[in-house]
């Protein structure tokens, strides 16, 4: 490659200042600063002289791996970091002796030849092949086939069967319950729910008649009312019929300010107010307080006679009276019914395969905290009350522009 030079005379020419504008003389491509070219030209220059450009030489001519290290660096070091790790001894260890071969030889098993092998005589018979010729010459073999005589005519027909002396096994009883006491308890509980269907309607005709009965009266009312508020100047007016405008509006009263006086006396009012309340729930507190005093010492009275009374029964057993179950009452809501377990005739399976697993062991263990008074009864509320949206009149009509 030919070295490039610059031109003859000074390499760097007169620094001229940078000009925002290229429209004079200063612009023009002489006066242009070119120095940093000509560095650059000198510099590849020098690497030419050295053995080629830097950017086209191998990674081999340019760097060297030190793998010596430097030593005055590890005179700097403290004598307890000098030195050698045993690690580094087993590595550089270089020795002329080959190292032991742990291949494993079948052939030359003593190389040095101090002592010579075992060597099996030819003239030698083991124990165990003279026991296999005796076998062998007594007709006894591993592949020996034993012939024997047919004590039987394989084309003759069998010997007759046997009549079965014993009795057939016993069908066990089937799982579902015996028809009398089925017919008795499904009669029970159709009586039940028959009973209760009809206090349901009578409970809801007489709720009926009483809306009726109110509503009633309270038309009579309005009527006595009306006609006692008729006087008789309007009974016997001429002008009976005629309504003028100045009785179909009512005149409402402007709310005026309140003296001071009044003020007080409703701040007054609303302070007794506040004091009775607490008076009342003082009083009901302590009314409670006496209860549970009383309940406490009944049943500390009671409590030998009620583990002999009534078993210690676990909380996922249902069977048993509810009130015989039932310790004491927690909240005001109802305890919810027992769900009936019994199934209708129809439904009776003659197969334990086709027999469903109905019931809900949660609701049954739920309801069984209920009785025994662990849980507190609650009303179920399906749905949380919803916030009432307010329905106004949208004016469109105001709603224009002007262009």
């Amino acid at each position: 490659m030919p070295v490039l030079e610059a031109q003859a005379g000074s390499r760097h020419r007169p620094q001229q200042h940078k000009q925002p504008s290229r429209k004079g003389k200063k612009a023009w491509r002489k006066n242009v600063d070119i120095s940093e070219v000509e560095h650059g030209l000198v510099e590849l220059n020098e690497e030419i002289i050295r053995g080629g450009p830097i950017a086209e030489r191998d990674a081999e001519d340019i760097f060297a791996i030190d793998v010596v290290g430097d030593q005055n660096l590890k005179k700097q070091l403290p004598k307890r970091l000098r030195t050698t790790l045993k690690s580094d001894e087993i590595i550089s260890q270089r020795s002329r002796v080959p190292a032991l071969s742990t291949r494993k030889r079948t052939t030359d098993r003593i190389p040095d030849g101090s002592i010579e092998p075992k060597r099996l005589r030819r003239d030698y018979v083991s124990h165990k092949e003279i026991r296999r010729l005796k076998q062998v010459a007594d007709g006894i073999h591993d592949q020996t086939v034993t012939i024997e005589d047919a004590t039987y005519d394989i084309w003759d027909s069998g010997p007759p069967l046997e009549a079965v002396s014993s009795a057939p096994s016993f069908v066990p009883q089937c799982y579902n319950p015996a028809f009398s006491d089925y017919e008795k308890r499904l009669t029970d509980e159709g009586t039940k729910a028959v009973e209760s269907e009809r206090k349901r309607l009578v409970a809801k005709e007489e709720e009926k008649i009483k809306r009726e009965a109110a509503a009633r009266s309270a038309a009579e009312a309005e009527a006595a009312e009306a006609k006692a508020e008729l006087s008789e100047w309007d009974e016997d007016s001429e002008w009976e019929g005629f309504q003028s405008g100045t009785e179909e509006t009512k005149m409402t009263k402007r709310p005026e300010r309140k003296t001071k006086a009044q003020r007080n006396k409703i701040k007054r009012y609303k302070e007794e107010e506040r004091k009775k309340k607490l008076e009342a729930a003082a009083k009901r507190k302590h009314r409670q307080l006496d209860a549970l005093k009383q309940l406490t010492r009944e049943a500390t009275k009671q409590a030998g006679t009620s583990v002999l009374a009534i078993p210690q029964l676990s909380d996922s057993e249902s069977e048993g009276d509810d009130d015989q179950l039932r310790r004491r009452k927690l909240g005001k809501a109802k305890i919810p019914e027992k769900d009936l377990e019994l199934v209708l005739p129809d439904e009776l399976q003659d197969s334990l395969r086709l027999l469903r697993p109905e019931g809900n062991l949660l609701r049954d263990r739920y309801r069984n905290l209920l009785v025994r008074g662990k849980l507190e009864s609650r009303k179920h509320i399906p749905f949380k009350k919803q916030a009432k949206g307010k329905m106004t009149e949208k004016w469109t009509h105001k709603d224009f522009t002007l262009f």
